[in-house]
């Protein structure tokens, strides 16, 4: 795979580097915001890592810029471990937010299921329920004939509810299949995930599709008011 890591701490851009080298990858540094969303979005990566604290521009303003333009997945790295700095990464877009310090292993761990998810061809599936159209492979959202703009994280959270359709997911299994990591019990992140989709998927129509079944977790499904 082909990386990229922005990183403005020299021991720990090489230590990245030389690892992830090492395992057969390809590895761009850039050492500030600026030059990291430059690289970004001028080359073809497969996956980026992404520190909060850079100079020039900060993770979160690289992370928001990044997303305004491509779906790459991208890893925060921080050291900062409060749940409200996981939160605001996921909600801006992020597939997944390690803690510094992190175990190498588990770096490598994630970024092979990314890996694997590239590898796996695309099925031409499209999933219908009532008026809306999800289609996986082409990764595009309608709704009574209407296209749908969503988010990479929104998108992931209806593919993944279509996938399943008719059938309840927990917010566990929302949060290890969408994010790829375990949540804080007393993490409100799946439900602000939710509502935002919905806003988008039911909020202008009246019949409801995204149903919260409580104390369980939600389901994509036609059902009578």
């Amino acid at each position: 795979m082909r990386l990229l890591s922005i990183e403005d701490e020299p021991t720990t851009a090489a230590y990245l580097h030389k690892g992830l080298t090492e395992h057969g990858h390809v590895v761009d540094t850039a050492q500030d915001g600026i030059e990291g969303l430059h690289l970004a979005t001028s080359g073809r990566y497969d996956l980026i890592l992404l520190d909060v604290s850079l100079p020039g521009a900060n993770g979160w303003q690289v992370l928001e810029s990044l997303r305004a333009r491509q779906h790459t997945p991208v890893f925060m790295l921080s050291g900062h471990d409060q749940v409200e700095d996981r939160v605001r990464g996921l909600q801006l877009g992020a597939d997944d937010y390690l803690v510094k310090p992190f175990a190498f292993a588990e770096l490598l761990a994630r970024i092979q299921v990314v890996a694997r998810r590239a590898a796996q061809p695309a099925t031409p599936s499209v999933v219908q329920v009532a008026d809306l159209e999800v289609d996986s492979a082409r990764r595009l959202v309608r709704r009574a004939g209407k296209h749908l703009a969503l988010t990479t994280k929104e998108f992931a959270l209806l593919d993944y509810l279509a996938r399943h359709l008719g059938q309840v997911v927990s917010r566990t299994l929302i949060a290890e299949n969408c994010w790829d990591m375990h949540f804080d019990s007393d993490t409100n992140v799946i439900d602000v995930a939710v509502r935002r989709l919905r806003a988008k998927v039911d909020d202008p129509f009246v019949e409801k599709l995204i149903h919260t079944i409580r104390g369980v977790g939600y389901v994509l499904d036609s059902r009578p008011a």
